[in-house]
């Protein structure tokens, strides 16, 4: 976001132009100055990836071919592809959940090769990488809990649970088989539990989050009746959902005092209309498809016996039957839901918004490529990366996010350009935290630790990505925990921007982020106050926090303004903080 005009006259006057609450528009309608023409280089930044088996027929191209034909006036809405400086940024944020290292930047855009050949070879470095696997874990944590607290499973358990199973690049269908399966009982998947035991396995509360969460509805006005304007949802649909559940229960186990759910082998589900009094009886199922009845002729109903101090286990379980179906390839809504909320985190918008309300009077988008996408992922056997890698592969993804107001809402729509995305709570404390060099001090204290306790082996094992990654972040994990409680609700699963001025407050006001403001060792003011010449300062400045050159007329106004000031450190840390406090930092764009 350029500043031109400002004349930074205060760090305030700067904030109520372009603070977090401010409606986002300068870069958003066309007014963000192009970027210059990046350096040229001889090296090749990043080399082609391992190769890896690829479909055939490339799933990003059809995605273009399907977004271009579901709109008659697409080709005049269209919007120029992203520059390399949108498109690295952009990129970090979704795959990695951090801007990218200025360093990085400055190589990407001296980087001579094609930019459809580095863009591809990024996009596959970084779902490689550790930090790829901790986005999804953050994604995935809010997604699936909501940010719910609990104490049955520890949040530690579950977090490493999800960052494992990313990182091993675990299918999503397997995933929700163990989650919904999980009884809490068997130790190696008690992390999975975390589903039902921190919702209490309160009966409708959990029967509702699996169709929301799951399946991309929501069934709780059809607890009671049929839903009274949406004629999808019907009461038989909530209590077929209901009914792979109400057998089971919270148990807690009597030596070790944990909470896992145990289960009967009887009991069927009625339910009763509170509009027409017409009563009704269903076996499991999960909306529209066949009911699914308990096996008949079994001559014991039990593995072990429910008793007052023992846990019930049935020989046929409703509960796993529920992880069966859930992830039966005949369940479309299963696929359609997950390729629809992963599109949301790439795009800033599902086909489908609300993301848990898909019904006949709220159609996707774009229906066609909805569908399609829900059979690719089935295909490539439920592979996030291979999804979230072909999204980003697509023209759709890169396309600028600059449009005239006139025919903006028309192209958003029309998917023809990119929509803003708020920083989610997580990815802007570590955005923050690299940007203003205090990643690098948090690792780098760790290393030092690590060096100091085990003098043989530390010096190999701090230079390994995966335990850098895991140290910065128990490092960081206090200042995220801190973000998440100030800006929870923004970004994640949410498109709406709606910033309080609380969390305003919070960044300009917190000593925290004054704190990391301050010069201490080689962090981003120390570096920049012991730059002489104006332009250098900028270029410093522009690319550690907005990952971008800055502009000419941009460069002008921080050397004018540091020609008007007698104190440079006091200076530094106002030009520092302004940027941070940006809407073009603030948003994904």
């Amino acid at each position: 976001m350029p500043m031109t005009g400002l004349k930074f006259s205060g760090a305030a006057a700067y904030f109520l132009t372009c603070a977090v609450f401010a409606t986002p528009t300068l870069f958003a309608s066309g007014e963000a100055a192009d970027l210059p023409p990046a350096p040229p280089s001889a090296e090749r930044l990043h080399p082609t990836a391992e190769e890896k088996p690829r479909p055939t027929a490339e799933l990003h191209t059809r995605i273009d071919e399907l977004v271009a034909t579901a709109q008659p006036a697409f080709a005049e809405l269209a919007g120029e592809l992203c520059t390399d400086a949108e498109f690295i940024r952009r990129v970090y944020l979704d795959l990695t959940g951090c801007i990218p290292p200025a360093d990085v930047v400055r190589e990407f855009l001296a980087d001579e090769t094609p930019s459809t050949e580095k863009r591809t070879a990024l996009v596959d470095r970084l779902l490689d990488t550790p930090e790829h696997a901790r986005r999804l874990q953050y994604v995935f944590d809010e997604m699936l809990m909501e940010r719910r607290g609990g104490n049955n499973v520890p949040d530690a358990a579950w977090k490493d649970y999800l960052f494992q199973s990313f990182r091993a690049n675990k299918p999503w269908d397997q995933l929700v088989s163990e989650i919904l399966a999980a009884d809490g009982a068997d130790e190696e998947l008690r992390a999975a539990a975390k589903f039902y035991l921190d919702r209490n396995f309160e009966i409708d509360v959990v029967t509702r989050d699996i169709g929301r969460v799951f399946l991309g509805v929501d069934l709780e006005c059809a607890q009671c009746h049929d839903h009274p304007v949406i004629d999808d949802y019907l009461q038989a649909h909530y209590y077929g959902l209901s009914a792979f559940l109400r057998r089971s229960y919270l148990f807690t186990d009597p030596k070790s005092k944990q909470k896992m759910l145990g289960e009967k082998a009887e009991g069927e589900v009625k339910f009763t209309s509170v509009f027409t009094g017409e009563e009704g009886q269903t076996d499991p199922r999960l909306l529209e498809m066949p009911e699914v009845p308990d096996p008949e002729g079994m001559e014991e109903a039990y593995i072990v016996a429910p008793e007052k101090t023992v846990r019930g286990v049935p020989k046929y379980s409703r509960r796993k039957r529920l992880a069966e179906v859930m992830i039966s390839t005949e369940n479309t809504a299963f696929r359609r839901n997950i390729v629809n909320r992963l599109w949301a985190v790439m795009m800033g918008r599902g086909l489908v918004e609300p993301l848990d309300m898909r019904h006949a009077e709220n159609p996707p988008s774009h229906p066609e490529l909805l569908a399609f996408l829900g059979e690719e992922f089935t295909g490539h056997g439920y592979d996030i990366r291979f999804l979230l890698r072909e999204i980003a592969l697509s023209q759709t993804y890169q396309r600028t996010s600059r449009v005239a107001d006139e025919t903006a809402e028309a192209a958003r729509d029309a998917l023809a350009v990119s929509r803003l995305k708020p920083l989610s709570a997580e990815q802007l404390a570590r955005s923050m935290l690299r940007a203003t060099g205090t990643a690098d001090r948090l690792l780098a204290a760790r290393v030092a630790e690590e060096i100091k306790s085990d003098a043989e082996n530390g010096p190999q094992r701090v230079e390994d990505a995966a335990w850098r990654e895991a140290a910065f972040n128990a490092a960081a994990q206090p200042m995220l925990d801190q973000f998440a409680a100030r800006f929870a609700g923004l970004g994640g699963q949410r498109t709406a921007f709606d910033a309080t001025a609380a969390q305003a407050l919070f960044l300009e006001n917190g000593s925290q982020m004054q704190g990391w403001l301050v010069p201490q060792g080689e962090n981003l003011t120390a570096r920049v106050i012991a730059l002489e010449d104006a332009p250098a300062i900028a270029d410093e400045l522009y690319m550690n926090i907005l990952s971008r050159p800055p502009t000419g007329e941009e460069t002008v106004e921080i050397e004018a303004y540091l020609n008007l000031v007698h104190d440079r450190t006091a200076a530094v840390q106002e030009i520092a903080w302004a940027l941070l406090s940006s809407a073009e930092f603030r948003f994904n764009h």
